[in-house]
Parts: structure tokens; sequence; C-alpha cells
């Protein structure tokens, strides 16, 4: 940690990941846009990259739960008809994967009530765990998840999901531009276009702390072993 001006900054990965004030941010794991009969499944789109970040994250996940990390599950929702979108909406959401539509309508995908809109099995939320649900690509527009951060203590968050240069990264810079300590997790934002992906982290590393999956579980499950001596401590 350095002082600025009389404002304590930390720098450290443990300070920025320290459970007592850290959410994990888990954006987007949703069927429609990972699993092969899913909206961009169906279209021909390359998940392969989805594999590896599911493994991997649920990882991040449970250590998350054992170390008593505040847990956010985002899911983007859309409204049938697209009611939930407007024109300009459309107009963005045409330009994603224009190839794969080959001209044809915009996509329509996580319409709320179908399989698509749904979490991946492993990540479930759990019973204490937030649910948060969008309709943009930050989850922090139109949203109440500043508010749930706030009134849980929380200073820090670790973005996670997909995709890296979509939802992910437009998450990262709202998080920060509400005062957050933003840490990306590499192993665990993915993309199916790795040259966006991989744009997107050059930024991304620029602007953010990225602090691989190890040190960050290795931070979590320290903290684990402080609280128990700390009890043990207290009975003695």
């Amino acid at each position: 940690m350095i002082v600025v001006e009389g404002k304590s900054i930390y720098t450290e990965p443990y300070e920025l990941v320290d459970p007592t004030h850290t959410a994990l941010v888990l954006v987007d794991m949703q069927k429609d846009f990972v699993e092969p009969d899913g909206a961009f499944g169906q279209l021909g789109v390359d998940l392969s990259a989805y594999g590896q970040l599911r493994a991997n994250l649920s990882g991040l996940l449970e250590s998350a739960r054992a170390a008593g990390v505040m847990v956010v599950h985002i899911q983007m929702t859309t409204l049938p008809q697209r009611m939930s979108d407007s024109p300009a909406q459309i107009r963005f959401n045409m330009r994603m994967h224009e190839s794969f539509r080959r001209s044809g309508p915009p996509l329509r995908y996580t319409v709320v009530g179908s399989v698509g809109h749904q979490f991946l099995e492993e990540f479930g939320p759990q019973e204490g765990e937030f649910v948060v649900q969008k309709s943009r690509s930050s989850a922090f527009w139109g949203t109440n998840l500043d508010q749930l951060l706030e009134s849980n203590g929380v200073t820090s968050v670790v973005v996670t999901g997909l995709t890296t240069e979509g939802c992910v990264e437009s998450t990262a810079r709202d998080a920060q531009f509400n005062d957050y300590f933003v840490v990306i997790a590499p192993e665990c934002v993915a993309s199916d276009d790795p040259a966006q992906h991989d744009a997107s982290m050059l930024l991304m590393s620029n602007r953010f702390d990225i602090i691989s999956q190890a040190d960050i579980e290795a931070a979590w499950s320290k903290s684990q072993v402080q609280d128990a001596d700390s009890t043990l401590s207290g009975q003695s």
C-alpha cells in the first residue's frame, strides 16, 4: 500500500483481492453464449476457447466461496419481441458476428425464460450469492450492482467471464468509473475471437491490475489460514 496526498492506495495483489473487501464478478456465464446448442453455437461461432475458461473459472469460484468472498453472477437478459432493445442497441447487435449472420436478422439471445438465458450448470448461484440482470454490455448500466457492492463494503472487484472485449471490458471500465479497484484474472476471461481477446487484454493491462488465477487463489487461501490461526489463538 502507498499513500498519495493522504489517500491509501492498494498496490499489492493480496491487498487488491483481500476477501474482506473484494467481490468476484462472473459475467454472462450462460448457455446461449457457451453451449454448442446455444444461440452463438448454432450460428457456427467457434466456442473452443470457453472450455478452458469454464474449468479455470470453476476453480476460482470454488476458492472464492471457501474464502468468503462476495460472489455476483451477472446475467444478460433480453425481453421477447426485442422490447428491451432500442434501435441503436439493435444496430450494435447487428455488428456482432456479422459474417455468421450472413445478412440475416439481428441476433436473438438470452431471452428471459429461455434455456439459453440460464446459467451454465457449474455456475448456478448458491444461497446468499447475488444475481444481477443486465440488458447492455456493462453490468453497471441500468442495474443495482453498484448499490449491492457499496452496501456490502466492497472496494475491489475481480472481473471474470465473457466476452473479454465485450461485456468483461465494459464492466471493468464502469467499475473503475464507479471508483472500484479493478482486477482481471487473465485465465478466467475469454472470447470466441482470439484477436479481439488479445487486443482487449493489451488495453486492460494498461488500465487495470492483471493478477493470475494462481496468485488470487493463493491470497484467498492464505486469508483462510490466517482466519483459522486467529480463531485458534482466541480460543487458547
